[in-house]
């Protein structure tokens, strides 16, 4: 059961045998519905009212564009890049590349609302860099929903991706130890499988760079590469200054475009929030979707209770901790990396997210929205603590 009068229903679907279910989704290529011999899939559905959906699907459009027209607002300046916390190794490679077009800054990104019982949406995030989660939404959800006899609004996803790459032609596509990483891994191939395009995919791990040039561990020149890395550590890693190189000079074109890390910082979010409050930069029909949709953000600890601290590029609940009405430390992510020790924190005004009873106890629901080649078109659902980590469960979203 969802609490009462909540804009979601849920279907639980538990009481069907599993086994032939996750293999019938491994088939599909969704291959790690059982992770370590935990369920990471919920085998149910969390449906939300269309009204509810159409507009989330609306607030998605607006901040998307309020987000590509801060982005820029803030490149070529410094000081905007010191401010939402873009590390100083990034800025001559954000300087020389040219900016894509409108709405196409990233075109494989990913919101993350708190949507509430009552249908209140608020923006916690936007992951524009290197968002996962596409397979369980642009696979595993049509079919869950189909099977449930549940309307899904994913099933354009993987032609807008095969749209967005066939613009980009990436001749490589990379993550962290592929091969043994099997989410990362499972999901580079089932973009690549999507896109249509004859693509490698290779372990960043095995990349070389000799002045600016980058080759597989087969040596083999890589000119277009699409990278579940974060842009933000090529700042820390070994060798990620090279990499920035070989972008700087033209002679590695990366997608998500280097510009998407301005995109992904949190830190934006606080920008935009400060211009709002100054009056500057937005017209009144953009200022209206800020106040409605995003929720109050700043570099700075200014709240005196309920709020939220979390780094500038923290992922997967990693730096996320929660304050109380008197401001004292209420919960904190325990699994995920805890990246405010390399990079800044933002603080933002706590918002409320939606429950739901399962066999595992209740849940706070967390709602994701795909934009891919600048078009919101897939939900993915994931059900956890009040901070949604590393170890919190898929569940399908559908539409009433």
């Amino acid at each position: 059961m969802i609490h009462s009068q909540s804009v979601f229903e849920f279907l639980d679907q538990s009481a069907l045998e599993r086994a032939p279910r996750v293999e019938q989704l491994h088939e599909l290529g969704f291959t790690w519905a059982d992770l370590e011999g935990e369920e990471y899939w919920l085998d149910a559905v969390a449906v939300m009212r269309s009204e509810t959906y159409k507009e989330l699907e609306e607030a998605s459009c607006k901040l998307w564009h309020i987000l590509d027209k801060a982005v820029r607002y803030v490149h070529r300046r410094h000081d905007l890049y010191d401010l939402i916390g873009i590390p100083p190794l990034l800025w001559e490679m954000l300087d020389q590349c040219p900016l894509s077009a409108q709405g196409l800054i990233s075109r494989y990104a990913r919101f993350d609302y708190a949507v509430a019982d009552d249908g209140t949406i608020k923006l916690l995030e936007l992951n524009a860099d290197t968002p996962t989660g596409y397979v369980e939404a642009s696979i595993a959800t049509p079919w869950i929903c189909e099977q449930a006899g549940i309307s899904s609004p994913n099933t354009a996803m993987k032609e807008l991706l095969a749209a967005a790459w066939q613009e980009e032609q990436p001749d490589t596509v990379a993550c962290i130890a592929y091969g043994s990483h099997q989410e990362d891994s499972g999901t580079i191939e089932a973009l690549v499988r999507h896109s249509g395009l004859h693509i490698q995919c290779v372990d960043c791990l095995h990349l070389s760079i000799d002045n600016g040039v980058v080759k597989d561990g087969e040596g083999r020149i890589i000119k277009r590469m699409f990278a579940l890395y974060p842009k933000e550590w090529m700042a820390v890693d070994e060798g990620g200054d090279a990499l920035a190189y070989a972008v700087e000079t033209g002679n590695l074109q990366l997608f998500n475009s280097p510009h998407s890390i301005l995109l992904q910082s949190k830190g934006l979010m606080a920008a935009v929030w400060g211009m709002y409050e100054l009056g500057l930069h937005f017209n009144e029909e953009e200022r209206r979707a800020i106040e409605n949709y995003i929720l109050p953000t700043y570099n700075k600890p200014v709240f005196s209770g309920n709020f939220v601290s979390k780094s500038v590029f923290g992922r997967e609940g990693g730096s996320v901790r929660l304050f109380d009405d008197s401001g004292t430390l209420e919960l904190q992510d325990e699994d995920g990396f805890d990246s405010s020790v390399l990079f800044p924190s933002v603080y933002q005004k706590r918002a409320e997210l939606a429950r739901i009873n399962t066999a595992e106890g209740e849940l706070h629901l967390l709602t994701g929205m795909f934009v891919i080649n600048g078009k919101p078109c897939g939900l993915l659902g994931r059900a956890g603590g009040p901070i949604t980590g590393n170890t919190s469960h898929f569940i399908a979203l559908g539409v009433r």
